[in-house]
C-alpha cells in the first residue's frame, strides 16, 4: 500500500538531520493509555481519544508497545501475528487511521516488533507440536531431545529472563513424552531459531508490513538474544555467553538497516539492547546497523551526582565513535517508575533486586524527579517518556495478588513482584478511580486498580497548574523545540562544587542540577528560562534543575572555572 503523507511533522530548533537524533518520543503502553469501548482495557480508540493531549505535550513520536493478537501471557509479548490487530485493542483499519492522525498533527510513529520469541499460540509453532519430531516447523524454534536415560531432564540449565527454566518438553501426538523447546522468557514465549532463512524471511516482510502502513519507526524488543550457541553450552562465567549478544546477531539488523533505509522519510530502527560492557552496547549502533537503542545504564543510575555524570559521560563517549545519537530514559514499562525509586534510600534500579515495601518519600522522590526531567530532556540526543511520568505517577505496590498479571510475578513465587506496578491505567480526570480511563458507560472496572490518591495527579487536574508535572514537561518540551542548543549536539561540562551537575550547550544555555545538601549559587545568566522547582533568591536548592541563557561562550576555556561559585557553607 502507499506510505500515507506526512503533515506539519515535527522539526526541533536544533534538528540538523533525521529525526530520531533528537526527538523526544513518548511511550504508549495500550491497555493502560485509554480505553475507548468501556471494558476496562485501553484500546486503539481511547489513543484517537488523547491524540491532542499529546500534541499539547509536544512530543515528536508515540512508541506503541505490542498490539498485536495475543493470548496475553505476557502482556503482549507473546505474539501471534505481527501483522494484526488484537481485537481487544481495536483493528488494523484503525490502527492505520491512527498512524495518519497522528501523522496530520505531525507525530511520527513507531511500534514494537518482537522477534526473539512468537507465542505458543503461533500457527508456526502449533504446527511444530501436531506435526510429532518430524514437523518441518520444529526447525523454525529450538526443538531439543532431553537429556538422561529418558530424556526426562532439561537440554541445558540455563536460567529464564524472567527467572525459572527455559525448557520446558512436549507431548507427542501419540501421548508419549517428547522433546523440549527452548524459551528464554515464559513456556507461551517459544523461542525463534535465527539460523533458519524462513525466520529471517519472515521478520524482514513483517518490517516492510508497517512501514508500508506509514510507520516511522521500530522498536526492537530483547534485541541482544535473537541468537543462540547451536551447540547449547551451559553459561560459565569468563566464557562467551551462549545467548547474550552472540555476534551473528549483528547480520540480521544489517539486513533489517537495508530494509529501512529503502524506505522514504529516515524510517528508524531502535534496539532495546540491555548490555552491561558500552563498547558492545555501541557495536549495534555502526551506521550499517540499528539507529538508536535504549540507554539502560542511564535509567538505572543513582541519584548521584558523580554516578550520573560517569553514566552521561560513558554513554557519549560509547556513542561517538559509530555517531549514533544517545537516549535518555528515565522510566518505562518494565521499572518501577522514578518517583518511587528516587524517593528511596537506594535509587538505582536492577531487576535482581526489584522488591516492595521499602520505604518511599514520595514528596522527595516526585521533586527529584521533577530535576531529572530536565536534566533528562536537556542532554544531547533524545528522549523517552514513558506515559504518566509527565503527571508524576508513582509505583502502584499494593496491587492484590490475585488482580496481578505479570508472568515475572509468578515465576518468582510472589518474591519478584512484577512489573503490574508501573503499567496501572492512568487518571485523566475526576475525584475517583477510574479516573476518566473509561467511558463514564464503562460495563467493567480497570483491568488493574488505580489508587484513590491519584486524584491529584490526573491531566486535568494538572492542565494549567504552572507547578504542576504535567506543565512543567509541557513547558520544558516546548523549549527543547525552540532552543537551538537541544537536541542533539555536543556538551562541555562546567566547574561545580561536589554534588552539583553543571553543563553548557551552544549557543548560550546552561543546565544545573544540584543532588548536594545544600543550594548552591547560579552562575552567571542573563535569563531564567526554566526551574524544576523554587529558587532561593539566586541559589538553586537541593534537588533542583534549572535551565539558563548564559552569556557567549568564553574565549578562554579557563574563564568556564568562574560559571559556578564555590557553595556556601
Amino acid at each position: 500500500m502507499t506510505p500515507e503523507p506526512r503533515k506539519q511533522v515535527r522539526v526541533s530548533a536544533a534538528d540538523g538531520g533525521p529525526w530520531w537524533r533528537g526527538a523526544v518520543i513518548y511511550q504508549v503502553y495500550p491497555r493502560s493509555f485509554a480505553d475507548g469501548d468501556g471494558d476496562g482495557i485501553g484500546d486503539i480508540a481511547g489513543i484517537r481519544s488523547r491524540l491532542s493531549y499529546l500534541s499539547a505535550l509536544g512530543i515528536d513520536a508515540i512508541w506503541f508497545s505490542p498490539w498485536y493478537p495475543s493470548p496475553m501471557a505476557d502482556a503482549g509479548y507473546d505474539v501471534a501475528d505481527h501483522r494484526d490487530i488484537d481485537p481487544v485493542f481495536g483493528s488494523l483499519a484503525e490502527a492505520e487511521a491512527l498512524i495518519a492522525e497522528a501523522h496530520a498533527l505531525g507525530i511520527r510513529t513507531i511500534v514494537d516488533v518482537v522477534p526473539n520469541h512468537c507465542s505458543d499460540a503461533h500457527p508456526w509453532f502449533q504446527a511444530a507440536l501436531a506435526g510429532g519430531p518430524g514437523a518441518a516447523e520444529r526447525d523454525l524454534f529450538w526443538f531439543r531431545p532431553g537429556c538422561g536415560p529418558s530424556g526426562d531432564q532439561r537440554p541445558t540449565d540455563w536460567v529464564g529472563e524472567f527467572g525459572g527454566p527455559t525448557w520446558t518438553r512436549t507431548t507427542n501426538p501419540d501421548g508419549t513424552p517428547g522433546d523440549w523447546y527452548l524459551h528464554l522468557f515464559a513456556p507461551e514465549q517459544p523461542d525463534l531459531n535465527w539460523d533458519h532463512p524462513r525466520v529471517r524471511a519472515e521478520f524482514e516482510d513483517i518490517l516492510r508490513f508497517w512501514f508500508d502502513r506509514g510507520v516511522d519507526g521500530i522498536r526492537i524488543d530483547s534485541a541482544g538474544l535473537l541468537v543462540k550457541d547451536a551447540t547449547l553450552p551451559e553459561i560459565v562465567a569468563d566464557r562467551p555467553h551462549p545467548f547474550h549478544d552472540v555476534d551473528g546477531v549483528h547480520e540480521i539488523y544489517r539486513d533489517w538497516r537495508r530494509i529501512a533505509d529503502a524506505y522514504p522519510g529516515d524510517r528508524a530502527l531502535i534496539g532495546e539492547v540491555w548490555l552491561p560492557d558500552r563498547q558492545r552496547f555501541a557495536r549495534y549502533l555502526r551506521p550499517d546497523e540499528l539507529h538508536a537503542a535504549f540507554n539502560f545504564d542511564f535509567l538505572g543510575c543513582a541519584w548521584d551526582a558523580a554516578a550520573l555524570r560517569e553514566s552521561i559521560d560513558g554513554t557519549l563517549n560509547a556513542h561517538a565513535p559509530v555517531g549514533a545519537p544517545a537516549t535518555w530514559v528515565l522510566s518505562n514499562h518494565d521499572v518501577t517508575r522514578h518517583v518511587t525509586r528516587y524517593g528511596r534510600a537506594d535509587t538505582t534500579f536492577s531487576f535482581a533486586a526489584k522488591r516492595e515495601g521499602i520505604p518511599t518519600d514520595l514528596e522527595l522522590g516526585t521533586r527529584r524527579a521533577r530535576a531529572a526531567a530536565l536534566l533528562s530532556l536537556s542532554l544531547p540526543g533524545a528522549a523517552y517518556v514513558y506515559q504518566g511520568e509527565e503527571l508524576g505517577l508513582w509505583e502502584v505496590e499494593d496491587i492484590p495478588h490475585g488482580l496481578r498479571q505479570d508472568p515475572m510475578f509468578f515465576r518468582s513465587g510472589g518474591v519478584d513482584p512484577g512489573r503490574d506496578g508501573c503499567r496501572v491505567p492512568l487518571p485523566w480526570s475526576g475525584d475517583a478511580p477510574p479516573f476518566g480511563f473509561s467511558p463514564d458507560d464503562a460495563s467493567r472496572v480497570p483491568w488493574l486498580p488505580q489508587p484513590a490518591d491519584w486524584k491529584d495527579r490526573t491531566a486535568r487536574a494538572q492542565a494549567g497548574d504552572p507547578h504542576s508535572m504535567l506543565e512543567l514537561y509541557r513547558a520544558a518540551i516546548a523549549l527543547r523545540r525552540t532552543e537551538v542548543a537541544l537536541g542533539d549536539g555536543a556538551l562541555t561540562w562546567l566547574p561545580a562544587p561536589d554534588g552539583v551537575l553543571a553543563f553548557r550547550r551552544e549557543p548560550g544555555f546552561t543546565c544545573l542540577v544540584n543532588l548536594s545538601g545544600a543550594s548552591v549559587p547560579l552562575p552567571p545568566h542573563t535569563r531564567k528560562l526554566l526551574a524544576s522547582g523554587p529558587l532561593d533568591d539566586d541559589r538553586l536548592p537541593p534537588d533542583t534543575a534549572i535551565w539558563l541563557r548564559t552569556p557567549p561562550h568564553p574565549h578562554n576555556p579557563r574563564d568556564l572555572a568562574l560559571s559556578v561559585p564555590a557553595s556556601r557553607t
